[in-house]
């Protein structure tokens, strides 16, 4: 068995309305210095050894993310 994760963010051409939330919350909570906020999705697979990295680059781009909006990355993770 091994242990994947796929991160999912929003393109940087593409509004993220919930960064910018966070990041004008930020100053108003007391962090300063904080310049940008993007915010995405993380998905963490079980998969058998029989799946190949490019079923998982199948499955992110098909299945976890939109390709048009979303910028998406696959890596193996020691259990």
């Amino acid at each position: 068995m091994a242990r994947v994760v796929v991160d999912v963010m929003p393109k940087p051409e593409i509004l993220d309305p919930q960064g910018k939330a966070v990041a004008g919350a930020l100053p108003r909570l007391g962090f300063t210095g904080v310049t940008e906020v993007r915010q995405g999705k993380r998905f963490e697979l079980e998969v058998d050894d029989s799946v190949d990295d490019a079923t998982l680059a199948k499955i992110a781009e098909s299945f976890l993310a939109n390709p048009v909006i979303e910028d998406w990355s696959v890596r193996r993770v020691e259990p």
